[in-house]
């Protein structure tokens, strides 16, 4: 018999459907849908940021090892505490501390589910009504969808391509207002590639104190930098403005998969505390998962290699060499084959990270709409997926503006 359902009381959550389809995973799945399979060539995934799925790129043993051992030890079966377990928490410090004039303790490290969950906690943590956050644009687009979740109105500046994709400086300050709370930086860039200088980062750092504003400094790809520009870590510039720094193992060690990232706190100066961020972010943790305990113990143990100079003279070291001469051969082929194309441009050859912007030239593509067309098509009669760059210079306040900007360029 048919169950009358006219009174269910429960539905679906609908603000899901508008975060996930603007998320990288949403672009993605519409484009996979479009290969042709009665096409035999192979798939070439250059789409999404997991450097795991290419045998150039494979984690140290060190890091293999200490997983080996933390499971067979049967000491890590338990839960952990919210914060993460401390020979975890401190190893990170410690890793975290090179160079750093103010130094960072165990208590100020906060480990999550990979990366993704520290931008979850930093969005939940400074959300509230009326208030807005700035986003790069070109960016990475899970800010907006937990940002749009958690009713946090998004305003974004842009990265100025004709100028190696430095911050425009003068946008941050023309959109803040008294409800702006924080100003998103990704270093390396993500998606543009590029490698922020001391000097830009100083100039953000007093931007943003000028403002009031903290600064998330999203380092997923910490040290992954392989051009003529210094890395340098937002965090040197604590003492200037409050910084909540979001990283992880995924990228530099290989190993998305593992889910081990951080949320960390510089601010010598104890303007997170007096706000009640600090405080917030504890009891953000105490309602979320953690990352797998065993995880938190292994990274203890290589983490703590990875800091010691000893070990980074020589076989760690080697690793970490060989990444980023890989990373490095591969940008060179990428942006020397797009220079070859005359329809493609890049608009500054990548120094970082593991993504590449590339300006189309519609004029010269027949019967291409715009970026998401061109994505489309490509995957359909190549079997090649790029993503569109569409998804990542959503939310300009011109839709003229949105066509100019977001239909012309496309990045993998």
């Amino acid at each position: 018999m048919e169950i009358e359902a006219k009174r269910w009381g429960f539905r679906g959550k609908q603000e899901l459907n508008a975060a996930s389809a603007s998320t990288v995973r949403g672009y993605l799945n519409q484009i996979i849908a479009r290969i042709n399979k009665d096409n035999s060539s192979s798939v070439i995934r250059l789409g999404h940021g997991d450097p795991s799925h290419f045998p150039s790129f494979k984690t140290t043993p060190a890091a293999e090892d200490a997983i080996v051992d933390a499971l067979r030890s049967a000491k890590h079966n338990c839960y952990a505490p919210s914060a993460g377990v401390l020979p975890a928490r401190r190893a990170i410090a410690d890793y975290l501390n090179r160079d750093l004039p103010c130094k960072l303790s165990p208590d100020d490290v906060y480990l999550t589910s990979g990366c993704t969950q520290a931008i979850e906690v930093a969005i939940n943590v400074l959300s509230r009504p009326g208030a807005n956050i700035l986003l790069p644009r070109p960016g990475f687009p899970y800010y907006e969808s937990c940002s749009a979740y958690n009713h946090l109105e998004v305003r974004h500046y842009d990265l100025l391509p004709e100028k190696g994709w430095e911050v425009d400086l003068d946008g941050v300050e023309s959109i803040a207002d008294e409800n702006t709370v924080a100003l998103v930086i990704i270093n390396p860039g993500n998606p543009c590639g590029n490698v922020f200088s001391y000097e830009q980062l100083h100039k953000v750092a007093e931007t943003a104190r000028k403002l009031g504003i903290l600064v998330i400094s999203d380092e997923a790809y910490d040290n992954l930098a392989f051009g003529s520009t210094r890395y340098v870590p937002m965090r040197v510039l604590g003492s200037t403005v409050p910084v909540l720094t979001l990283g992880s193992i995924s990228k530099r060690w290989i190993v998305p998969g593992w889910r081990l990232g951080w949320i960390v706190t510089s601010d010598p100066n104890g303007i997170l505390k007096k706000s009640g961020v600090i405080d917030s972010i504890a009891e953000f943790l105490n309602i979320s998962s953690d990352p797998a305990t065993f995880i938190q113990n292994s990274c203890h143990f290589f983490m703590k290699q990875a800091a010691t100079p000893q070990i980074l003279e020589n076989t760690k070291e080697d690793f970490f060499s060989k990444i980023i001469s890989t990373l490095r051969e591969c940008a060179d082929i990428c942006y020397n084959r797009i220079e070859e194309i005359p329809s493609l441009t890049c608009p500054k050859k990548p120094e970082g990270s593991m993504f590449v912007m590339v300006k189309l030239n519609l004029s010269m593509l027949e019967d291409i709409n715009d970026d998401m067309d061109f994505c489309l098509k490509l995957a359909e009669e190549e079997s090649v997926i790029v993503l569109p760059e569409k998804q990542r210079i959503n939310g300009c306040r011109d839709s003229s503006e949105i066509e100019e900007l977001a239909s012309h360029y496309f990045c993998y």
